[in-house]
This record gives structure tokens, C-alpha cells and sequence, in this order.
């Protein structure tokens, strides 16, 4: 079914109004996706703080030209098929401070489930208003979470101080005992 004229004004500027609020945004393919599967995503997503919005190419490209933002002519070449925009974190005002967020959630989420199901494809994205192509979202899909990093970071801080306490107190005890 068609859309009305209104209908596109307003699909254009949601998109215009999520886009432009992004700290990270995923372009995928999802061209033969179950939608039970696709609901599955959005339910994903949700619970990490993050979204999807499947929107016509036409409106995409719209809503990018609207925003000032010229990544559409690098992405053009790269949808073949249906579009859907992973939204990561929303850095509008509102959004700040609510709870700590995951900036690579959305490339690490899509990849997951494109692993799953094989029509699923990632074609680029935009990550600090920068583009970054396929290679560079799985590279950043890589990328364990933020949690899991602070993790990492204070265990090795701890065990740099725990060997060095440990290397005085073998002093201590040498210095004692002589």
C-alpha cells in the first residue's frame, strides 16, 4: 500500500530526528528475514538500549540529505535490498545519564544474529559521525563489551599491585630473617 504524502513527511522526519541522535548506526540487509526472527532482534536490541528501524531507501536517503549528512552517497552502491537501520545510543539530552550505554552494542548485536541467519547482512554504518564499511563494523562487533573491558582493565591493575606486594613482603621476610 501506498503511503500518503504526510505519511512520507513523518516517516522522514523520524528518521531524521533518530539519526541524527546516534553515537553509532548500523545499515543492514535483512532481505529474506523471517519477521518472527526480525522481532527476536528488536526485542535484542531493546534490552541493550538499542533500536531498529526499517524504513524505505527512498525516505533513508531523504532523511540524510535533510540532516546534512553526505554518507549516503558512499552507502548507495552498497543496498541491494531491504533496509533497516540499527540504531545504537541516543545522545540527545534526555537520553544522557539514564545508564551507562554500549556503543558498539548495535554492531556486535547485528553481527550475532547475522551469524544466525545468513540473509542478514551488514553494509556499513556510521560511528561517531564518521562511515565506516563492513570490514570496520565487524571489527567493532569484535569488540567485547564495556562492562566486560572494565573487568579486564581492573583485574590487571590488581595484579600488578598484588605482585608487588608480594615481592616486598619476600623482602620483609628476607630482611627479618637475616
Amino acid at each position: 500500500m501506498a503511503l500518503t504524502k504526510e505519511q512520507k513527511q513523518k516517516q522522514v522526519k523520524d528518521i531524521k530526528d533518530k539519526i541524527s541522535n546516534q553515537k553509532s548506526l548500523i545499515f543492514v540487509d535483512f532481505n529474506n528475514v523471517p519477521s518472527k526472527d526480525m522481532f527476536a532482534l528488536r526485542k535484542t536490541l531493546k534490552e541493550e538500549g538499542c533500536g531498529l528501524k526499517i524504513a524505505k531507501k527512498t525516505l533513508v536517503r531523504v532523511a540524510f540529505g535533510q540532516s546534512n549528512m553526505s554518507f549516503w552517497k558512499k552507502m548507495k552502491e552498497n543496498i541491494p535490498g531491504q533496509l533497516a537501520l540499527v540504531l545504537g545510543i541516543d545522545s540527545s539530552p534526555l537520553a544522557k545519564g539514564e545508564r551507562v550505554e554500549d556503543e558498539v552494542a548495535p554492531a556486535r548485536i547485528a553481527n550475532k544474529f547475522s551469524k544466525d541467519h545468513e540473509t542478514f547482512k551488514i553494509l556499513g554504518g556510521i560511528f561517531e559521525n564518521k562511515f565506516i564499511d563492513t570490514e570496520r563494523v565487524l571489527a567493532l562487533a569484535s569488540i567485547p563489551p564495556r562492562n566486560e573491558l572494565l573487568g579486564r582493565l581492573a583485574g590487571s591493575l590488581s595484579s600488578s599491585i598484588t605482585g608487588f606486594v608480594r615481592v616486598l613482603d619476600k623482602i620483609s621476610k628476607l630482611e627479618s630473617g637475616i
